[in-house]
């Protein structure tokens, strides 16, 4: 086969070549040191496919009348071309920055590029130090490996399969205004091949898969319009979760039930209660005492003041289980759910007052109280295997069930925070998320108010006056003033 005069330029200049030299190569689980040797050309390094194919120990096929090499690495196929600057890992193209050359029956190609190609898309933990003068091969598995699409009626799940826990703040998400979806993950190593042959569905289009030097980045393009989204992490399994809200289209509907909307009636829950003290203070304070006597000031403010109706799950002391007191609110027809609780940390200097949403939560501590609050259901004998069906993925259904009222949960609790906030000195710890089963089947907006911890000395202390207790009440009967105001304002207009 004759050489094009491109091809005969390019040998003169490898005729020049620095041969000799090696970089130290540190493959993981191997004590040993090996050397591969490679050419230098102003100061760049290049390497022989045969030396490379023995350092990473995998079978390579050479075709020489056609000057290609195929190396099998890991069930995947690296093709490359002599005096070509593409490479193939099965059926996706790279292209290097400089092409590869063949020297004595023997392709070599840039190594800074083509190991590049390999770290992207083969081993994310692979690394080549150009300055100190060597490669680290190491085996470590993708973090990221694979996404399952989960078509719902009001909306779609992403499970985004991982095989660790990326701290708090690692994971972002937002929707862009190209009509893409994008997912950044710090520390996060993508199976670009596995994910980008996902079956997409509900909102999801096409997934590309792009892994970055200290990130790894998901681009979901959308099939339809989305109202918003929610992310969190699950342990058992190990995943991110993101839901995508579908808009509510049927404005005619919305209009001919606008009436429903308004807020008329309200369903206040005391948290525990009976045989279920809920947490103890040092001094004997029992959360369903505390809870109790502020549900029952809020709901004399409410009764006295507007002409709401007030609902309580419990006027006395008496034991209910959980979902009986969401399927009241709703037998109630109810527009506002309101769970009062007290909280407790077995760290006794923390202290303040925080207002929950129902998801699952994304941190430990939100984590924690939903657990203390949710052992509950241990003292619910006929009730237990109903709570079973509410872990893992039932749990984020349940979420997603009630995410048309999720903006207006949002709101209330936020306003929630600022009121509390003016009439008391206690720490704001702000709007926080998990997953609590006593909010679980709200068909309205609903919120948990943790009013303060038993299990600091000071707030206990606090919690037993009742000008306390009264200042949180007024703070929350008026956070429900400005909340019902804003939405018949907007009401009223449309």
């Amino acid at each position: 086969m004759k050489l094009s005069i491109f091809k005969i330029v390019l040998w003169f200049l490898f005729s020049s070549y620095v041969i000799g030299s090696s970089i130290k190569v540190i493959s993981s689980g191997q004590s040993n040191v090996e050397l591969l040797k490679i050419m230098i050309h102003e100061n760049q390094i290049y390497c022989s496919l045969n030396e490379l194919s023995r350092i990473l120990k995998c079978n390579m096929y050479h075709t020489k009348e056609r000057a290609k090499m195929v190396l099998y690495i890991k069930n995947r196929r690296i093709k490359v071309s002599s005096f070509s600057s593409f490479v193939a890992v099965d059926d996706q193209m790279y292209q290097m920055l400089s092409p590869s050359v063949n020297i004595n029956s023997d392709i070599h190609i840039p190594a800074d590029d083509f190991l590049g190609i390999l770290k992207s898309s083969l081993f994310p933990g692979l690394v080549f130090d150009t300055k100190n003068n060597f490669l680290k091969i190491n085996e470590n598995k993708f973090n990221v490996n694979k996404i399952e699409i989960d078509e719902k009626a009001n909306g779609t799940i992403l499970y985004i399969k991982t095989r660790k826990k990326f701290p708090e703040g690692h994971i972002s998400a937002f929707k862009n205004k190209n009509g893409w979806f994008y997912v950044t993950i710090k520390g996060g190593t993508l199976d670009s091949k596995i994910i980008e042959k996902t079956y997409t569905r509900g909102s999801i289009r096409k997934i590309t898969a792009d892994q970055l030097e200290e990130s790894a980045q998901l681009a979901f393009k959308l099939r339809s319009e989305i109202a918003g989204h929610e992310l969190y992490q699950t342990n058992d399994p190990s995943e991110i979760v993101i839901t995508l809200r579908t808009p509510i289209e049927n404005d005619i509907h919305i209009n001919s039930m606008k009436d429903l909307w308004f807020l008329d009636t309200i369903v206040l829950d005391a948290g525990h209660g009976g045989k279920d003290s809920g947490t103890i203070g040092k001094q004997g304070t029992k959360e369903k005492d505390i809870t109790l006597d502020i549900t029952k000031r809020l709901g004399s403010l409410i009764e006295k003041n507007t002409r709401i109706k007030t609902y309580y799950t419990r006027e006395e002391d008496i034991f209910i289980p959980l979902l009986e007191r969401t399927q009241f609110a709703n037998e109630k027809t109810g527009k506002l759910f309101i769970s009062i609780h007290a909280n407790a940390n077995h760290n006794r200097k923390v202290s303040g007052f925080e207002t929950y949403l129902l998801r699952p939560g994304k941190t430990e501590d939100a984590i924690s109280v939903a657990s203390r609050e949710n052992s509950v259901i241990n003292l619910e004998e006929h009730n237990k295997n109903s709570y079973k069906k509410l872990e893992g993925t039932n749990l984020i259904m349940a979420t997603m069930a009630q995410s048309m009222f999720m903006k207006e949960s949002e709101d209330l609790a936020s306003l929630i925070q600022v009121e509390i906030g003016k009439r008391i000195q206690s720490k704001n710890r702000g709007v926080k998320q998990a997953g609590f089963y006593v909010l679980v089947g709200a068909s309205m907006p609903n919120v948990l108010v943790e009013v303060g911890y038993l299990s600091n000395r000071k707030e206990e202390k606090l919690l037993l006056k009742k000008s306390y207790r009264q200042k949180i009440a007024e703070g929350i009967y008026e956070a429900i003033i400005q909340f019902k105001r804003s939405k018949e304002e907007i009401l009223a207009k449309g």
